[in-house]
């Protein structure tokens, strides 16, 4: 059995520990990891009129670059073996469904991100994705 550990990045220090905490877990099962970042739709009607949908889609590339940078830099240090993918939309049903797609074996993933709203005690994308994930998930605080 081929071993996948999906971990959702989005640059905060959150994802940066889930990453560190996942890359020994991914080198023991002898699997591959998948660094997810999920970026907002902005199709709203308003940056419709003033972006086209390249501009917008170049955009959120850019953006999920930017958050994947240093995580790229710790797993080829590391020596692990990766992909990266971006999706767009809501960051808890999108994990969600890459672990689906994917077939992962869990999620590994901080227990906050950058957003600055936040749960009483996780945050509101990692209390979704442990309600509605089809594999395990370690939430690292």
């Amino acid at each position: 059995m081929y071993h996948i550990v999906l971990i959702p990045i989005d640059g905060s220090e959150h994802a940066d520990k889930a990453l560190r905490y996942a890359l020994p877990l991914a080198k023991a099962l002898q699997g591959e990891v998948i660094l997810l970042n999920v970026q907002p739709s902005f199709h709203t009607p308003n940056v419709k009129r003033f972006f086209n949908e390249d501009s917008i889609h170049e955009y959120q590339e850019q953006l999920a670059q930017e958050a994947m940078e240093k995580a790229v830099a710790i797993v080829n240090e590391a020596g692990v073996t990766y992909r990266t993918k971006l999706r767009i939309g809501v960051p808890k049903t999108e994990i969600c469904a890459e672990a689906k797609e994917a077939e992962a074996t869990c999620i590994v993933m901080g227990s906050r991100g950058l957003s600055p709203v936040s749960g009483s005690l996780l945050g509101s994308v990692s209390y979704g994705v442990l309600h509605e994930s089809p594999c395990p998930v370690t939430v690292v605080p």
